[in-house]
C-alpha cells in the first residue's frame, strides 16, 4: 500500500490527555480514534493488526475442533432472568427499552445466548461434545474506561463456548483450549503466565487467567518463575514459598489480562434446561464452559511491552505490514522494488509522500513494522536493511534482500 494514500496521517504529537503508552502511541501512529471514553475506533492500521491476531486464534482453535459462528449483540431480558444474570450483572451491563418498552441489554458476554443457541439443536450424547466461538463486540459500564484501549466499553473479543456429556470430557478439553491459548499469545509473542483467580460475575469456581508481566499492568498477580505457578491477587492468600514446587519464594508483579477460561460445570445449563440424553437414555444437563480473548485489548497489551522511546514495536506474527518501504528523494526504481517485494508475497508500506527524509524515518520507527527498506539516491542500486527492534544497518542487493525476507 502506497503511504500517500493511507487514512490518517500520522501525528506530530501524542494526546495531551493521554495516560498510558498504548493510547500515545496508537493515536499517534494512527492505529485508533478515540470517539468517547472508553469508545476506540480502529484505523486501517489497527484493523490490520486486529485479523492477524483473529487468524491465529481461528488457526489453533481450529485444530481443536471449535467451528465460528456469529451472535446478536442486543439480547432480551427474558435470556438473562433465566440465570439470574439480569439483575446479578446489573452493574456491568447496558440496559434499553425499545419503543414498545420491551427490556433488552447489550452483550456485555455470550453464556446465555450460546445455551439458549445449542438447546434448540442438540437432544442427545451423540450431539457432543460441541465448541462454538465468534468474534464480536461486547459492552461493558466500566466505571471508569481508562488505559487506552485496554479498559474500554465497547470492544472486541473472541468467544468460545463449549458443552459436554461429562465432567471428566469438559475438564479435558478446558485443558485442550488452556494449551491452545497458549500457543495463540506464544504466536502473537507475548509471554503469558496461566493465573489462577475468582469468577467475579460469571462463576463462584476458580478460573484462569492469561496474564502478561508489565509495570503498567491494572492487575497485581503472584507467581514462581521456577515452575510458573501463579494467582490473581483476589485469591491469594499470601505466604513466601510456591505452595506448588516447595522451592522458590513468591514473586509480586504489575500484569495486564489478555485471556481467561471458565469452567462452569452444570450450574447455567440447570437454569436454562439445557439437557441431553445419555447412553442409557437419562436424562442430564450438559457440562458447561466459556472462553474469552480480548482482541482489540491485545494489541494496547503489545504496545504496552514492546515499545520504545520512538515508537511501537510489532512483532511479524501480528504487524500491519510485513516491510516499511521508505523512498528519500532521489532515489530510483523504488515501484520496482515495491511490485517485487508485492509478487514474493511480502505486505508492503510503501512511504512515497512527499515530505523529508527525517519525517519519513521518523513515522518509519513510530509506526513499528518489523523491518525498515530505505532506498535512496545516496545508495544507488543497494537497499538499506533495518530491523525495528535493532539498530544494526545492512545494505544488499535486491537478491540479497528477497533471500533475508
Amino acid at each position: 500500500m502506497r503511504q500517500s494514500e493511507l487514512f490518517p496521517r500520522t501525528k506530530k504529537e501524542f494526546p495531551k490527555k493521554a495516560e498510558s503508552i498504548n493510547h500515545r502511541l496508537l493515536v499517534q501512529a494512527g492505529f485508533i480514534d478515540q470517539l468517547m471514553t472508553g469508545s476506540w475506533t480502529l484505523l486501517p492500521l489497527g484493523k490490520r493488526v486486529v485479523y492477524k491476531i483473529e487468524n491465529i486464534i481461528r488457526e489453533e482453535l481450529n485444530k481443536i475442533g471449535c467451528q465460528e459462528i456469529l451472535m446478536p449483540l442486543l439480547h432480551p431480558k427474558a435470556i438473562w432472568n433465566e440465570t439470574g444474570r439480569w439483575d446479578k450483572a446489573d452493574e456491568v451491563m447496558y440496559k434499553l427499552k425499545d419503543t414498545r418498552k420491551k427490556d433488552f441489554a447489550l452483550s456485555f458476554t455470550h453464556e446465555e445466548i450460546f445455551l439458549d443457541l445449542v438447546r434448540k439443536h442438540i437432544s442427545s450424547y451423540q450431539d457432543l461434545p460441541l465448541a462454538l466461538y465468534h468474534f464480536s463486540t461486547k459492552f461493558r459500564n466500566e466505571l471508569r474506561a481508562r488505559s487506552g484501549i485496554l479498559r474500554g466499553r465497547e470492544f472486541l473479543m473472541k468467544d468460545l463456548y463449549s458443552i459436554h456429556e461429562s465432567e471428566k470430557d469438559l475438564n479435558g478439553f478446558y485443558e485442550e483450549v488452556k494449551n491452545a491459548y497458549l500457543n495463540i499469545f506464544s504466536r502473537i509473542g507475548f509471554k503469558t503466565l496461566v493465573t489462577e483467580a475468582g469468577g467475579g460475575v460469571f462463576t463462584d469456581n476458580i478460573t484462569h487467567e492469561f496474564q502478561i508481566i508489565a509495570d503498567s499492568g491494572e492487575d497485581t498477580i503472584y507467581y514462581c518463575k521456577s515452575c510458573g505457578w501463579a494467582q490473581n491477587k483476589e485469591i491469594f492468600k499470601g505466604g513466601n514459598k510456591c505452595p506448588s514446587c516447595k522451592k522458590e519464594s513468591i514473586l509480586k508483579a504489575k500484569s495486564i489480562e489478555v485471556g481467561n477460561i471458565f469452567p462452569f460445570g452444570t450450574y447455567y445449563s440447570e437454569r436454562m434446561n439445557v439437557h441431553f440424553t445419555d447412553k442409557n437414555g437419562k436424562r442430564k444437563p450438559v457440562y458447561f464452559g466459556s472462553y474469552g480473548i480480548g482482541t482489540s485489548r491485545a494489541i494496547g497489551a503489545w504496545v504496552e511491552v514492546s515499545h520504545d522511546d520512538s515508537g511501537i514495536i510489532w512483532s511479524p506474527q501480528i504487524a500491519p505490514f510485513d516491510v516499511h518501504l521508505v523512498e528519500l528523494p532521489g532515489a530510483k526504481e523504488t515501484e520496482k522494488l515495491y511490485k517485487s517485494l508485492i509478487d514474493q508475497g511480502i505486505e508492503v508500506l510503501w512511504d512515497d509522500r512527499e515530505v523529508g527524509a527525517g519525517e519519513k524515518l521518523k513515522d518509519a520507527d513510530l509506526i513499528g513494522i518489523p523491518i525498515r527498506l530505505v532506498v535512496s539516491e545516496k545508495r544507488g542500486n543497494k537497499i538499506e536493511f533495518k530491523k525495528r527492534s535493532q539498530n544494526k544497518i545492512e545494505t544488499l542487493s535486491l537478491d540479497e534482500l528477497l533471500k533475508k525476507i
